[in-house]
């Protein structure tokens, strides 16, 4: 689940970035701002698909990838709830659509960072019932 979590972050990451540089649809957001998160996008779905494809993804950087994760879709939902950019309509729905798949990417990498460190045994082992 891990890596397929990795690569579907990566794959959506890219190709929103892509349509953000090359499309920029209007959403309220000012063109620099708008086509440097763009880039960002495709840079880090490179990174994060080829992390997906490794045969064990190195831990620490899956991590990192889950915090910014968790960092991003808190960013997005503040962006468009405190109105840091004079975002449209649209906008206000493709950020905060986007903040919520992120969140969705990080919980399934952060299952999948436990169930492969569980069964690799490279992590703490599971706690078992308690029979008292």
């Amino acid at each position: 689940m891990l890596k397929f979590a990795l690569k579907l972050d990566g794959v959506a990451s890219f190709l929103l970035g892509l349509l953000t540089v090359l499309i920029r649809p209007e959403v309220g957001m000012p063109t620099g701002w708008q086509i440097g998160l763009g880039l960002f996008c495709v840079v880090y779905g490179v990174l994060v698909f080829a992390l997906g494809t490794r045969e064990m993804p190195d831990r620490r950087i899956v991590l990192l990838v889950v915090i910014g994760n968790l960092a991003w879709a808190l960013d997005s939902i503040l962006t468009a709830e405190l109105k840091w950019f004079p975002l449209t309509g649209a906008g206000v729905a493709l950020v905060l659509a986007q903040g919520l798949a992120v969140l969705g990417f990080a919980v399934l990498q952060f299952i999948g960072l436990r169930s492969a460190t569980s069964a690799s045994g490279r992590g703490t082992p599971p706690r078992s019932p308690s029979l008292a």
